[in-house]
């Protein structure tokens, strides 16, 4: 096993924050403003909602006299969802102090290597045990400069980048497939069941007027109790909503956390295929569950529905914005069953939703296939990346 020289973080990179941008200045275009939330989004790959812009005069006014991120840097979340970082990889936008940690690589490492440590179980760990906060985490920069980072040769950095870049980028390649292709399946739908557009925008006689709860029988999961039944290794597949807010894909693939068999008294197993809603902190997210899992009590999920599953995801992505309005509670947004079960549809007749899965079920079988080759790169990677970052393997004398 080879040994890296170990350095402290702020040996290697500046680390700073943005000028102060006051809630005044914010406009409804201009140069796009990022919070967390965006960089979280593009850390995932997905499509970024941005909701806050600055003016152009105030960009340039702050890049004239301070700077401003430049591609190669990297934005660090620390407040909230700590160490999720994004490589910049765009020319103009600006950044919330406070929310935000900005990174800019000396000449000691490369942005792709930093950036790729920054993902690591090393860098990971570190800001686990470091964050201070007992209520809302928070990660400073004074604490970030102090960080351990091991810190092999540029050379060496740049082979360890070779290694993972290619898988990272092939993961990025497919989410945008998966993206694409459930943007065509929701126009579909929209084509089909909202719009109408094959009967003329004309709602035909034979479709019929109710609620959901006359279609689909829905359920509440529950919890084990008590917390001593959670383990990390071994048991039964434990879905949390945090599993799969960063997904986008239909489909949920893998599930990390486990329980035990004894924590199961009031717990609702679910098996491949099943039909999951998210009820609290972000409700409305629908899943389809490609593993044998049992479920958390801030899903629910749907027995004997007269509606497939590839409907039900569809018709739920389109009225989500419906059901995070209707949701309540103080701190976390919930939806009540009765309200979800009493929400109006039109069904269509069973010819025009048997039509309508022939045409997207190749679609959901493509984001099937391609999410579990997500889940298997994505496995590879992270097995690979913190045996290369501790010189574990040796890539030195390997011709890349």
């Amino acid at each position: 096993m080879t040994k890296w020289n170990v350095v402290k973080l702020g040996e290697v990179c500046s680390i700073s924050s943005s000028k102060r941008i006051y809630a005044r200045e914010y406009q409804s275009e201009g140069i796009p403003f990022y919070r967390g939330k965006e960089i979280i989004q593009k850390h995932n790959g997905n499509e970024v909602s941005t909701e806050l812009f600055i003016t152009r005069q105030r960009y340039e006014e702050i890049k004239n006299k301070f700077d401003v991120p430049q591609k190669g840097d990297i934005l660090l979340s620390c407040v909230g969802t700590l160490g999720v970082s994004w490589l910049v990889d765009e020319e103009e936008f600006y950044f919330k102090d406070g929310n935000l940690t900005w990174l800019r690589c000396n000449k000691k490492t490369t942005p792709q290597f930093l950036y790729l440590w920054l993902n690591s179980p090393e860098a990971q760990n570190q800001i686990d045990a470091m964050c201070i906060g007992s209520t809302q985490k928070a990660l400073t920069i004074e604490t970030l400069k102090k960080f351990d980072i091991t810190l092999p040769r540029l050379e060496i950095q740049e082979k360890i980048c070779e290694i993972i870049n290619p898988i990272s980028k092939k993961i990025t390649v497919n989410r945008a497939t998966n993206r694409n292709l459930e943007e065509q399946t929701l126009a579909l739908f929209k084509s089909w069941f909202i719009d109408l557009d094959p009967w003329s925008g004309e709602v035909p006689s034979s479709w019929h007027e109710g609620a959901l709860g006359e279609y689909v029988t829905i359920k509440r999961g529950g919890s084990p109790r008590p917390i001593k039944d959670f383990i990390s290794e071994y048991g039964l597949r434990w879905l949390k909503i945090s599993d799969v807010s960063k997904l986008n894909s239909p489909y949920v693939i893998d599930i990390k956390e486990r329980i035990k068999e004894s924590g199961l008294k009031k717990t609702v197993l679910l098996n491949k295929g099943s039909f999951v809603l998210s009820n609290s902190a972000t409700p409305g997210i629908p899943k389809i569950l490609d593993v044998d899992s049992c479920i958390h009590d801030g899903w629910l999920y749907f027995l004997d529905s007269q509606l497939s599953n590839q409907f039900l995801y569809l018709f739920f992505k389109h009225i989500r914005p419906n059901l995070v309005a209707m949701g309540n509670g103080s701190v976390f947004t919930n939806l009540k069953t009765d309200i979800l079960k009493a929400y109006p549809i039109v069904k269509p007749d069973n010819k025009t939703l048997n039509d309508f899965d022939e045409v997207v079920l190749p679609m959901f079988k493509e984001m099937q296939r391609v999410a579990r080759e997500n889940q298997k790169l994505s496995s590879i990677r992270d097995t690979l990346l913190p045996k290369l970052m501790s010189g574990e393997l040796n890539v030195a004398d390997l011709d890349i």
